[in-house]
């Protein structure tokens, strides 16, 4: 009941919003039938994907299912495909911070400062 409410509220809103931009106007029922119609096709949504992932033999959703849900919209498949790139870029650039953090906090070098101190030894050797 309040996830359908939160839905709602947020058709309401968009509703709102485009009243402004393109000087329309929506009446109640017709907020309540979008609501209505947009709260189903979710319950749809979020059955696909549970059977896209089951299966696959998961009990959990990941994108490639959210993908495989969204390819009849190529525009839509291909926003979701560049927040995912973004996301798993973003994902390894702190999984490396924290790697670099932890080797630091412990006394450790990365691989480059190690690649320096290598070449140091190197040169003052040779002098």
């Amino acid at each position: 009941q309040r996830l359908n409410s939160a839905v709602h509220y947020t058709v309401g809103c968009l509703c709102q919003e485009v009243e402004e931009d393109k000087d329309v106007q929506f009446s109640k029922q017709s907020i309540a039938a979008i609501s209505e119609i947009t709260f189903r096709q979710c319950e749809i949504f979020a059955k696909d994907l549970e059977m896209f992932a089951r299966h696959a033999k998961r009990t959990t959703v990941n994108t490639e299912d959210v993908k495989l849900l969204a390819r009849r919209s190529n525009s839509l498949l291909k926003y979701i495909t560049q927040k995912s790139e973004e996301l798993a870029s973003s994902n390894m650039e702190q999984k490396e911070k924290k790697k670099k953090k932890s080797s630091a906090a412990k006394g450790g070098r990365t691989p480059g400062e190690q690649e320096a101190a290598v070449t140091e030894n190197e040169d003052s050797n040779m002098a």
